[in-house]
């Protein structure tokens, strides 16, 4: 098979990478580690993207275990195809860059121990997606989470790099936990910890369930046990999974770890955690309640529409506050990851209320924005890091006039924050754009409570929308535009050709995901089809009209008329489908919304040709004059003069001041008499909303509890003997009740 014989060529690769990082001398090793992470990475691509179109699963067994422990298996199908090529595709285009990058590290930190970990983390990532067992999955996951804090914690010398990276391993181990609990207690009801037969089991007693039908053999006597499970324990299987890998995927309210681990990470590793290692929270949540357990209750998905919206509008509310770049990014990721689950959550709902074509459209909105995100993250945060890398600051108020230093630096960013403020027609208009109109096709519910909070997410997310675009002005104008506002930003100048490429490549992905979304979407809807019935496809990318056969009980005139229209411009010279994303009703509403970006790429194009062409032809016989400009008497403005990031975002700190609530620190110095006041400085530090309201808590009453116990401590005999006789009388009550 191509899948398997690509996946053992990957990780042989990481393997040898890892391996010759050890003997190769240190300047080498960055070279070393861009060429076999590439090498590696384009293996891993090759596999996912067959796994992905062939739609064949694959599975092997590695190793049995003895007695009845079932075995190690592992396995490769559509969906575990779409995140691996995600992953095969960043970590290929970060290994390139990070050839250039890493030379920062010489002489200061070991590159041999950086190249280990990278490839021990690539590894254990693919290790993670073609797991197929309870155990071997969980292993996976350790090791991946041990190798990304290593690399979050790799300049160790510094301190908040260690409470970082030590806050990211243990809010990532509790969540481990509780995921370990929803695949247990799913492995105990299907009598294997194989994810084939708990889907088998679970698939079976949901078909039985349904038809009313007996089931016989081993197989039935399964799945007429899972059919008793009751509402209690699938909801504990859902919390436990949201809540356990949200933890990884940056859910409110479990996601400090995130902004604190961005910026002390290198801008490589960034780039990996918000485009890769997100997606894999995603993707547990995705593999236990869409294949193992599928949701069949409409509450579920309604808790992860609300906790989706409400992390995408926190994340970005930080974000358009924040003037650290990385860190700003860092909270743009919990916006992303909100939206996506956001979408999964409406999946859900729709999918308990017997709406599969709904349900269709949310999952497929909610991969495609997963993919949109992990491209043009992974592109801001390269652009960040070559920002940081060639100017020594990532704040926002010393930096600008990059445009003019660093022109493709410039140019790749903007086509990723153009990308992320979903702007027309990049790719994260499309993916949102999807998300949003799925959430409006919540008025096909009957249940007036269920709109209402489809209602909710809807304005939430787009208030979200609003504050993308107002945060990604400002991290591109205040970065790249004006006046430079600090020396080091005056002396920048432009990146290798090594550090520009991957960035480049990125930002032509971002641009094509923005308009083929007929070509993407049902690529993404294979990513479901063991879980689907393809109806998502069906329902979003018709064909061309005039040779599809699906299309024939359209209505006559609405097919001449979209035909008109020029719906089927291009059928002659494109193969696959159409170039417009339209969602079918019935034949009194034939159309319920449709979008074309690919169209409206060309109309721009035309537009903008247009447009030049006027303005040279008008300006072509007049003579420039350049004079002296005159600034009310002030011939140049300082760098102090110009406005700053934080002058751009205070409205936004005063709009939502009683969720942002800072603590404010005055500081006062006076004149030598002591009399009368110099200067009064104000500063401000910012509390987090989670930390405010749910760690800080729990940490003042686990911390209270601690004393409490301590008390207890105090080295008196007969207190101690007191202790012992009140247990065991509270045991001997309890015994004979």
């Amino acid at each position: 098979m191509i899948e398997a014989s690509f996946m053992i060529a990957f990780f042989a690769l990481c393997t040898a990478g890892a391996l010759l990082a050890l003997i190769t001398p240190q300047r080498r090793n960055p070279a070393l580690l861009g060429t076999i992470g590439a090498a590696a990475g384009v293996a891993l691509s090759v596999a996912a993207a067959h796994a992905l179109l062939a739609r064949h699963p694959v599975f092997a067994v590695l190793w049995r275990l003895p007695a009845a422990g079932g075995a190690l298996r592992v396995g490769l199908d559509p969906t575990s195809g779409l995140f691996l090529l995600i992953t095969g595709v960043v970590y290929c285009l970060t290994s390139i860059f990070s050839a250039g990058y890493l030379e920062r590290y010489l002489d200061h930190y070991s590159l041999r121990a950086f190249s280990v970990m990278y490839f021990a983390l690539f590894a254990s990532i693919g290790a993670v997606l073609i797991a197929r067992d309870v155990i071997s999955f969980l292993l996976a996951w350790e090791l991946m989470s041990i190798t990304s804090y290593l690399l979050v914690n790799y300049e160790f010398e510094r301190e908040e790099n260690i409470r970082a990276g030590y806050l990211m391993l243990a809010m990532g181990e509790a969540g481990t936990l509780a995921a370990a609990v929803a695949l247990i207690l799913l492995a105990i009801a299907a009598g294997s910890s194989d994810f084939q037969t708990i889907s088998t089991v679970f698939h079976t007693a949901r078909t039985a369930g349904t038809a009313g039908e007996a089931v016989t053999g081993v197989s039935g006597l399964r799945a007429a046990s899972a059919a008793t499970l009751g509402p209690g324990v699938r909801w504990a299987v859902f919390l436990l999974s949201l809540f356990g890998f949200g933890v990884k995927a940056g859910l409110m309210p479990f996601n400090s770890w995130l902004p604190r681990a961005h910026p002390v990470a290198p801008a490589n590793v960034s780039a990996l955690l918000s485009g890769v290692i997100l997606n894999l929270g995603i993707y547990g949540i995705v593999r236990v309640n869409l294949d193992l357990l599928p949701v069949n209750l409409i509450g579920p998905g309604l808790v992860a529409l609300v906790i989706g919206a409400v992390s995408a509008f926190v994340g970005i509310l930080y974000a358009t506050t924040e003037n650290d770049a990385k860190t700003m990014l860092a909270h743009s990721s919990i916006e992303n990851m909100g939206i996506i689950v956001a979408g999964l959550g409406a999946g859900f709902a729709f999918l308990a209320a017997g709406r599969p074509a709904l349900a269709g459209i949310a999952f497929v909105a909610a991969l495609y924005h997963l993919t949109n995100h992990s491209v043009y993250k992974a592109l801001l945060f390269l652009g960040a890091g070559t920002v940081d890398a060639r100017v020594g600051t990532r704040d926002l108020d010393r930096l600008g006039g990059l445009i003019r230093l660093m022109p493709w630096t410039a140019l790749f960013f903007l086509v990723g924050a153009l990308s992320i403020s979903a702007m027309y027609p990049f790719s994260g208009f499309a993916s949102e754009w999807l998300t949003l109109q799925a959430i409006l096709r919540s008025a096909e519910l009957s249940s007036s409570a269920v709109k209402l909070v489809f209602a909710f997410a809807g304005v939430t997310l787009a208030l979200t929308a609003a504050l993308a675009v107002t945060c990604f002005v400002k991290a591109f104008a205040f970065a790249f535009l004006g006046r430079a506002r600090s020396k080091s930003a005056e002396s920048a100048t432009e990146a290798p050709a090594s550090m520009l490429a991957p960035m480049g490549a990125l930002a032509a992905l971002s641009f094509f995901l923005g308009v083929t979304p007929t070509y993407v979407i049902p690529a993404l809807s294979g990513a479901l089809a063991q879980i689907g019935d393809g109806s998502a496809t069906q329902a979003l990318v018709p064909a061309f009209f005039a040779s599809h056969a699906d299309h024939a009980a359209l209505p006559p005139a609405f097919t001449s008329e979209f035909r008109d229209l020029g719906a089927e411009t291009g059928s002659r010279i494109l193969p696959g489908r159409g170039l417009v994303v339209l969602h079918r009703g019935g034949a009194d509403n034939p159309v319920v919304f449709a979008m074309s970006t690919s169209y409206g790429g060309v109309v721009l194009v035309i537009l903008l040709a247009i447009v030049v062409g006027i303005v040279r032809s008008a300006t072509r016989s007049r003579r420039t004059v350049r004079e002296t400009r005159w600034d009310g008497g002030v011939r140049q403005l300082f760098p102090e003069m110009t406005y700053t990031a934080t002058g751009f975002s205070n409205p936004v700190r005063v709009v939502f001041d009683a969720i942002l609530r800072p603590r404010t620190v005055e500081d006062t110095e006076e004149t030598v008499a002591q009399h009368f006041r110099v200067a009064i400085r104000r500063t401000q530090e910012p509390v987090h909303l989670v930390d405010r309201l749910v760690l800080n808590v729990l940490a003042t009453h686990l911390t209270g509890g601690a004393r409490l116990l301590a008390r207890m401590h105090h080295g008196k005999l007969n207190a101690y003997v007191t202790y012992v006789l009140a247990t065991l009388l509270v045991l001997l009550a309890l015994t004979l009740s």
